[in-house]
């Protein structure tokens, strides 16, 4: 879409006829600029979207920072925040319109499980892969460097063993219990479980206050660089291509504002779209998003993961094909209904949840398709056929939806 196209100022006829047509079918740069001007222009023109100081918060401040999202007729205005408890609580009370958020989070919310119940909306998927498993030195030098091994160490040498995520029912309290509960390790009677904001884990593994911690980057790498962890396991380890953070907003502004919604999925699509374009992108990216404003680190701790390239701080190096993806042609963003019962499912193993959900009910109530691929339309953005997807995770078993009951109750360990 050049700024040529956008700065011209399409005839009442051109944008009344795309509005005829329902814009479909037409070129993606009118529909935008149709959406911006007619009928279908943004309810609301300027949007707070909340972030936390992650990697994976990109393609909402590159979509600010590059002016993408004046494209669509929205200004993107990002705001930093210190936990996701407080992303939780501003989406309810309004002082967030959207947020970079945690899938799981979200989800909690729906069911009103991880705070006050509000009806929530997932808008669309910000990326897949990229989060950590980092533990630390101290558990290495006494040979648990995997699973495995720390079990046995746990077996042996008994104590209190403190391990952290970021929010109960997120993504990365999954991916913890998932793998401790992998090697045989109940994670809440065998360790102890412990929340802390992404921006602190490395602060506090430096103290001795947890001896490992799951979080997204760039907060595995640091603890790398600054000698105190090493990764364990990387999350796309587990589960290839897994979902992670999402675009959510409460139900209630969907209603109230539907084009802005459609707007600002559009302008994050086209941003994901644009940092997974290539190595300068990508360091673009980082340059950026290093900043004091943003994530607060130094770029190097952002920009070698972010191209695959992985040390593991015990010596290990590689370069990993399945590195976090913003877009990814286009198989990142939309808001499969398999992927939030998948977190269902775990909530309801870890006994969050006490009765089994109507699983594709509740997915299907909270991510919008409709509004995805009216995005997706605009952006050129391939749209699967299916609204489930099958993956197989690193430990033999398949999740692909349509049993999500038979499913969370499959596994051997379970509160």
């Amino acid at each position: 879409m050049s700024d040529l196209l956008l700065k011209t100022k399409l005839s009442r006829r051109r944008v009344l006829q795309a509005a005829a047509l329902g814009a479909v079918g037409i070129d993606p740069a009118l529909r935008a600029a149709v959406w911006a001007q007619g009928s279908d222009k943004p309810e609301k023109e300027e949007v707070k979207i909340g972030f936390i100081p992650l990697t994976d918060c990109a393609s909402v401040v590159m979509a600010s920072v590059l002016g993408i999202d004046k494209k669509y007729g929205v200004k993107i205005v990002p705001s930093k925040e210190a936990s996701w408890a407080g992303v939780r609580d501003k989406l309810v009370n309004g002082d967030l319109d959207m947020a970079h958020v945690l899938y799981g989070l979200v989800y909690g919310m729906h069911l009103g499980v991880s705070g006050p119940k509000k009806d929530m909306a997932v808008l669309m998927t910000l990326n897949n892969n990229g989060q950590a498993i980092t533990l630390s030195k101290k558990l290495a030098d006494k040979g648990a460097v995997d699973a495995a091994s720390l079990a046995k160490l746990i077996a042996k040498e008994k104590g209190e063993y403190t391990f952290a995520h970021t929010f109960p029912t997120g993504t990365h309290a999954m991916w913890l219990y998932y793998w401790l509960a992998s090697a045989g390790i109940d994670p809440f009677k065998d360790v102890k479980n412990i929340t802390v904001p992404p921006p602190q884990m490395v602060a506090n593994m430096r103290v001795g206050n947890m001896d490992g911690y799951c979080v997204g980057e760039p907060w595995g790498q640091r603890a790398i660089m600054d000698g105190i962890g090493f990764t364990g396991i990387t999350t796309q380890d587990i589960w290839k291509d897994h979902p992670e953070k999402v675009l959510g907003c409460t139900a209630e502004f969907t209603k109230k504002y539907p084009n802005t919604a459609r707007a600002v999925t559009a302008a994050i699509l086209e941003a994901g779209k644009w940092i997974d374009t290539g190595l300068q992108n990508k360091n673009k990216m980082a340059e950026t998003i290093a900043d004091k404003s943003y994530v607060n680190t130094s770029v190097d701790a952002i920009n070698q993961r972010i191209l695959g390239r992985y040390t593991n701080g015990l010596g290990k190096s590689w370069d990993d094909p399945n590195h976090m993806k913003f877009y990814n042609g286009g198989a990142v963003n939309f808001p499969y209904l398999s992927d939030g019962m998948w977190f269902l499912t775990q909530h309801k193993r870890w006994g969050l949840l006490k009765e089994h959900p109507d699983y594709l009910k509740v997915a299907t109530e909270i991510n919008r398709i409709d509004i995805y691929k009216q995005a997706a339309a605009a952006t050129q953005t391939p749209v699967p056929k299916d609204v489930l997807r099958t993956s197989k995770l690193f430990d033999g078993t398949v999740w692909d939806g349509k049993d999500p009951k038979k499913y969370a109750e499959s596994f051997k360990l379970h509160v």
